[in-house]
């Protein structure tokens, strides 16, 4: 099997563009792009090292690597109890421009949601369950809720 980059980096622009106009930044794809890491990134601190090679084994390459970038599975992780509790998460992934980029409670409930909506036509239904069979209870109505809608 051959490594063609160039098709992962036009998929990976073709999804930035949809995930971008989906969450309503569709002027501002580095937001978009900042936003979507933020929240790959803070689901990979509250589930296991396991769920989360099977969560990346059915995404694209190009999600996979947001996925992985950075990644230290060594590292010490506290206890995120809730939305507010994983809205500071992934605020802290987002660095200085966490503030503009979820600026508000609702605006960053509101990414989340249509993140995880996003990433389910990558995500197989028993995956997701195990995904959220693993977060604390403040988190399920959050994560990958529309899978049970």
């Amino acid at each position: 099997m051959a490594l063609n980059f160039n098709q992962y980096a036009a998929e990976g622009n073709t999804f930035l563009k949809r995930y971008a106009k989906e969450i309503g930044l569709s002027d501002n794809p580095d937001r978009a792009g900042r936003v979507l890491i933020s929240i790959l990134h803070g689901l990979r601190y509250i589930i296991s090292t396991e769920e989360s090679l099977q969560f990346i084994a059915q995404l694209p390459m190009f999600l996979k690597a947001v996925y992985v970038n950075g990644w230290s599975i060594k590292s010490k992780k506290e206890k995120v109890k809730n939305v507010e509790g994983f809205i500071n998460l992934i605020r802290s992934f987002d660095g200085k421009t966490a503030l503009s980029d979820f600026e508000l409670d609702e605006i960053a409930e509101d990414y989340i949601d249509k993140t995880f909506l996003m990433l389910r036509q990558y995500v197989s239904p028993g995956e997701i369950e195990d995904i959220r069979g693993e977060v604390p209870k403040g988190l399920k109505g959050i994560i990958f809720n529309h899978v049970f809608k």
